[in-house]
């Protein structure tokens, strides 16, 4: 589990995200570092990372649901960016800068499907299983993604 004198920073904003999601019918889930260190060895991250499977259509509907949780979009015209690159660039209004990617592909659906619900001081997140998080890392392939293969083995 990670440090919670580390992770404080983000409750509030993980908090957010979480609710956020919640409004898609379990269709998201919180990845990157914090599901890693949750998963696996807890490490240092400067932002918060999710998927939830959702088409482009809907992004205005994604904003103005984040919005509600005070998750605004950090560029001042998201949607052409978010159309072109499958991903919502939001910051809590905490400063925290959160990457909201739309999933679609086949896996990413069975990602959603195989999601397990973790309790972290007292928020209910939905994370990708170990096994699928390991192959979400292997496809990013950077050095810090491998580094946390070996966290979660």
């Amino acid at each position: 589990m990670p440090n919670p004198d580390e992770t404080n920073v983000f409750l509030e904003p993980l908090r957010a995200l979480q609710n956020a999601l919640n409004h898609f019918n379990k269709r998201g889930v919180i990845i990157g570092c914090i599901a890693v260190s949750l998963l696996g060895k807890p490490r240092l991250t400067a932002d918060l990372d999710a998927m939830l499977i959702a088409s482009v259509d809907q992004i205005p509907e994604i904003l103005e649901v984040f919005r509600g949780e005070g998750l605004l979009p950090r560029l001042k015209e998201p949607l052409p960016f978010a159309r072109r690159n499958r991903m919502l660039l939001l910051r809590h209004t905490s400063g925290t800068n959160i990457d909201l990617s739309l999933g679609f592909l086949p896996f990413e659906l069975e990602v959603i499907e195989r999601s397990v619900v973790v309790d972290f001081e007292g928020i209910s997140l939905r994370l990708p299983s170990v096994e699928d998080l390991i192959i979400m890392k292997a496809v990013a392939n950077r050095e810090r993604d491998l580094q946390d293969i070996r966290s979660l083995v």
